[in-house]
């Protein structure tokens, strides 16, 4: 076949792809006829690759050139593409996916050395105190003590203040320690002073401050009243940024490689804070290996006008760049098990004395729609916080008053979702993002919130079941740190969870090619199709073979980015 020969022979394939009407996933796989010297980079024989494209679901073997898939199909085609500079790697039948995506994950602040120490579960005051007195005899020179990882349940079991437990020990410098879900604060008065907080203090917006029933400081600060405490807890450091960069490149970054994961959205950028710095810096210094989009942190008790004009400056999705800067983290409501999620009805127990007793709103759905109507039309996409019925409600309800309907906003954590409100998120084109890989979130645990809830609110949580089968785009994350952020372990759990179980295409999915769709990307990756960049991995077992068990057991042998072996 001569040169002519081929174009004319090319053109009147694609045209009559053309007129059949070819979707996205029915993309042309011979654009390289055999006797093309143009051989690829690499090609990858002898494997089950699991495409995700719904047109061509398999392939055995693919090839790559310049970062792209120029190649998917059998061995046997692939040879046409192997040259004396080729790379030929044989996989010996192992499981080839798309890159993974978490699409809520906290990078930066969960690997930060920027916090002290670690607080245990303790059952004692005495275990808590001894635990404390170490803490402060081995950081002798830290203005503020910072902390992570107590429970607040076993906290307020105790029979003594949380404020009272920690100043018996450190009266003399600020203490602040990070509850496990970050929505609460644990501090002593000396913190409560340098914060400002005393025993007339309002609660500030999207946050609750801890009293006892005669109306005393507790020295527990809920949600937004914590995030207070905790960013002036963080300027004391004066290197939180040296620290975040350090923890991502060293520890973060190659933990998620190892893992399969190639993109992710930073759910929570604390821009006043040098976050986004740290990020640009991250681009700009050249070690950033994955796909990143920010999540610009709403504050609540900022003025909209100056928020809003700070946020639109801060856009950007330059071409070729791997960090884009394209999407608003709101809150709309804090969490159920401290009674902050925003119900539509009262919760069973008043731990907080608040108005109606139906949790917080860190923002009203008005303030949502004028955040909407202001930063949609420069690009941004929203990753609203909404755990509660309500917090659901009012989200779904400011997106259809304020939206216009090109943007791709999504829900996350959607725990208790009212069954009125299902099909809503397909008719609005919202996508709902759960977490299933932690343990808490399993049908086991849903009796839990039983005293919380009640019988019929506590059951189907977390209904990634219900919400698909309503037509929503479902995407899965880890919420890492309050989760684990090994997908394997989302995906046994998501496919498991009767009766809020999906099927292993569905959960797979999730975390790809949907996933890629929120992050506006999923033209250039998410699922492996001739012309979209190279971006996948490869595992040790294949999914489709094994129990769920041994799913949450997977490991990752080779990750690739752009066609370059990034673990």
């Amino acid at each position: 076949m001569n040169k002519r020969d081929t174009m004319i022979t090319f053109t009147a394939i694609a045209l009559s792809c053309v007129l059949a009407g070819c979707g996205e996933n029915n993309t042309l796989t011979t654009q390289i006829e055999p006797s093309d010297p143009q051989f690829a980079d690499q090609v990858f024989s002898n494997a089950a690759i699991y495409t995700v494209a719904k047109s061509k679901p398999w392939a055995q073997a693919m090839a790559v050139k310049d970062g792209e898939i120029v190649y998917l199909g059998d061995d046997k085609g692939a040879q046409s593409y192997i040259g004396k500079k080729t790379n030929v790697y044989d996989l010996g039948g192992k499981m080839v996916l798309p890159g993974l995506h978490d699409v809520h994950i906290h990078p930066l602040e969960s690997a930060s050395d920027a916090t002290h120490f670690t607080a245990a579960q303790y059952d004692t005051i005495d275990g808590y105190q001894d635990a404390l007195n170490q803490v402060a005899s081995e950081n002798p020179d830290a203005a503020w003590l910072i902390g992570y990882g107590h429970n607040i349940d076993t906290l307020l079991d105790l029979d003594i203040s949380p404020k009272a437990l920690i100043d018996e020990v450190i009266p003399d410098r600020p203490v602040i320690i990070m509850e496990q879900t970050s929505h609460s604060m644990w501090v002593n008065s000396k913190a409560l002073s340098l914060a400002n907080i005393h025993a007339s203090s309002r609660d500030p917006i999207g946050g609750v401050i801890g009293r006892n029933n005669a109306g005393e400081l507790n020295g527990i600060l809920y949600d937004n009243a914590g995030n207070i405490a905790m960013d002036l807890a963080m300027q004391s450091l004066g290197d939180e940024q040296s620290q975040n960069y350090n923890g991502f490149v060293e520890y973060t970054q190659p933990m998620l490689l190892s893992h399969g994961i190639t993109s992710i959205s930073d759910a929570r950028v604390y821009w006043q804070r040098d976050q986004l710095d740290t990020w640009q810096k991250l681009q700009a210094d050249g070690v950033l290996k994955m796909r990143v989009s920010l999540g610009l942190w709403a504050y609540p008790e900022a003025s909209d006008e100056s928020q809003i004009r700070a946020l639109k400056s801060f856009y950007n999705t330059a071409p070729n760049s791997l960090l884009k800067v394209d999407q608003i983290k709101f809150y709309m409501d804090g969490i159920l098990v401290n009674t902050t999620a925003a119900m539509k009805e009262p919760y069973k127990v008043d731990w907080l004395k608040l108005d109606g007793n139906r949790g917080v709103n860190y923002f009203t759905q008005a303030r949502l729609e004028k955040y909407i109507k202001a930063l949609e039309p420069s690009g941004f996409d929203f990753n609203i916080h909404a755990i509660g019925d309500r917090g659901i409600h009012e989200a779904l309800n400011a997106i259809e008053a304020a939206s216009k309907g090109a943007a791709r906003h999504r829900l996350t954590h959607v725990e208790v979702v009212d069954p009125e409100d299902y099909k809503r998120f397909s008719a609005l084109s919202v996508i709902a993002d759960a977490q299933v890989a932690g343990e808490f979130t399993q049908p086991h645990h849903w009796q839990e919130m039983q005293p919380l809830l009640g019988r019929e609110r506590a059951d189907h949580l977390v209904p990634i079941k219900s919400l698909s089968e309503n037509g929503a785009m479902l995407t899965l994350s880890s919420d890492w740190n309050v989760s684990t952020l090994n997908p394997f372990i989302g995906i046994a759990n998501a496919i498991t969870r009767q009766p809020e179980a999906i099927s292993l295409e569905q959960a797979i999915a999730a975390y790809t090619i949907n996933a890629a769709y929120a992050m506006r990307q999923e033209d250039i990756v998410g699922s492996l199709e001739v012309g979209k960049l190279a971006d996948f991995i490869v595992l040790d077992q294949n999914l489709f073979n094994i129990s769920f068990e041994e799913i949450k057991a997977t490991k990752v042998t080779q990750t690739w980015i752009h066609g370059n072996q990034a673990f």
